[in-house]
């Protein structure tokens, strides 16, 4: 009994974060090493929106979520548990709301890259069992759909991704204009 009790809030728990209605189109990520396996990771996330959106209120419920959670929040925190320094904002960017988030990182792990040995190459795994990323480009090589892993040489100080979230529709809302009136 105990085990199917789990296992419905687990799906419950599932498919209320697969409901949620705030997401985003893009997410550009940008390692720069500053050292040996250490340096500053910049995420930029593209085009903030709201999915779905049933009434202006649901808006303004997505944007609160988006700023206590993420902007003022510790999601991001809690994602990279072994980052430091990091830092939050919101701007506008070609009409569209964006956020960019900057990390300190002492290891590859903090930022969820790994490099089997010292000569091997350094990768990133594009999907999760949670993430919904779907690789667009780098300055790597992308081992494909059966292979989700970008491949990057060890020599290179300047590691780039982009990935693609999700495409906006005529029922999704950009957050900017609520950005705008809370600013």
């Amino acid at each position: 009994m105990k085990t199917f009790k789990f296992q419905f809030l687990s799906i419950l728990t599932l498919t209320l974060l697969i409901t949620s209605c705030l997401t985003i189109e893009k997410k550009e990520y940008t390692f720069q090493f500053n050292g040996t396996n250490s340096g500053t990771l910049t995420i930029k996330y593209i085009n903030i929106y709201a999915s779905s959106i049933d009434s202006a209120s649901q808006i303004t419920s997505d944007f609160n979520d988006l700023q206590t959670n993420y902007i003022a929040g510790e999601k991001i925190d809690l994602d990279y548990p072994g980052a430091t320094n990091i830092k939050k904002r919101l701007f506008e960017e070609n009409g569209q709301l964006c956020a960019e988030v900057t990390m300190d990182f002492a290891d590859l792990a903090a930022v969820r890259l790994y490099q089997f040995e010292k000569k091997s190459p350094i990768m990133f795994c594009v999907t999760s069992a949670f993430d919904t990323e779907t690789y667009l480009a780098s300055t790597g090589h992308y081992g494909g759909d059966y292979m989700p892993v970008i491949f990057f040489d060890g020599e290179n100080k300047v590691l780039k991704i982009t990935t693609k979230i999700s495409e906006p529709d005529s029922l999704s809302v950009s957050l900017l204009n609520e950005w705008k009136r809370n600013k």
